[in-house]
């Protein structure tokens, strides 16, 4: 009895993913692999995940890096786990928008992929169903970097770009940053730097010239029309320290930019169990807040 119980378990624990994947999967419209750009041969891509019911018309892109690393995960996945599901049956459009990965490019590389995705977003928005005066970006660590980079530091595009989607803006009308790095100018390393032991050294995109890391910390942009950023750090986070979001949080202040900072008590580089679920209904409720109907037209139109 206990052998056919053994053989039997894994066979009802697969059925029962795989109807729960299946459930997950008639609610949404999955677009894979949608290509933004190339380099060196290799596609630049994301995932355009919609609900087939319910829209509210504004999307939501994630900021797919850890560590500058942009890792793949099969869409299907993202639309079945927190936070995107809930996002999704909240009526947002999820984008997962990856960028050609560390350690074959470094954060300058990074960043201009972003912002091209970001373009990208705005040119097609409407054939997904999106308004391109509503989206919000969203990361943690290294992606919450690169949020903070597109919420601080869009510009309105390049009028004599010869693709015509290089031409629009790359500015979104509502930023969440988790537990981000915010100034690289103490962490920029140098081209080919030594392993010197240094947190820096763990993360081979911070390998560039040390002159240009102001040209890609969040907290040199910082200007009163910046879009509404919600920031969340745990106060034991050995990585990323929390004085990252407690300073750019006050440069927003000062500014005048809409912004709200939470301290998870006792948080760690990455929320689990209540804290993951707190952070998770503060980020919706912000992009509840900051991206209905009645948004602001983002600057750049």
């Amino acid at each position: 009895m206990q052998r056919l119980t053994r053989s039997i378990l894994p066979v009802l624990l697969l059925s029962i993913c795989l109807a729960t994947l299946a459930r997950a999967q008639a609610k949404v419209e999955i677009i894979p692999d949608v290509v933004y750009g190339h380099k060196d041969g290799m596609a630049l891509t994301m995932d355009v995940i919609k609900p087939k019911a319910g829209s509210n018309g504004a999307a939501v892109i994630f900021m797919v890096s850890g560590g500058w690393v942009s890792n793949y995960t099969p869409p299907q996945q993202f639309a079945e786990r927190a936070p995107f599901k809930d996002l999704l049956d909240k009526g947002f459009t999820v984008i997962a928008l990856r960028h050609g990965g560390s350690p074959k490019y470094l954060i300058p590389e990074i960043v201009a992929d972003v912002r091209r995705g970001v373009r990208f977003i705005r040119y097609s928005a409407q054939q997904w169903g999106v308004d391109p005066n509503r989206l919000g970006v969203f990361g943690g660590s290294a992606g919450g970097h690169l949020a903070l980079m597109i919420g601080t530091a869009s510009d309105v595009g390049d009028t004599k770009a010869k693709e015509e989607f290089m031409k629009e803006s790359d500015r979104v009308a509502a930023v969440v940053a988790f537990f981000p790095p915010v100034d690289l100018r103490p962490i920029a390393r140098g081209l080919n730097a030594p392993d010197d032991g240094s947190v820096g050294s763990r993360f081979p995109a911070l390998n560039f010239e040390k002159e240009k890391a102001a040209d890609y910390s969040p907290i040199v942009f910082v200007t009163p029309d910046d879009p509404p950023t919600l920031l969340i750090h745990g106060d034991k986070d050995a990585l990323v320290p929390i004085i990252n979001s407690q300073t750019i949080y006050e440069a927003f202040q000062k500014n005048n930019v809409k912004t709200n900072f939470v301290t998870i008590p006792g948080g760690g580089h990455g929320f689990q169990g209540e804290d993951a679920n707190r952070s998770t209904a503060l980020m919706i409720a912000w992009f509840e807040q900051t991206l209905g109907k009645d948004a602001g037209k983002p600057k750049g139109n």
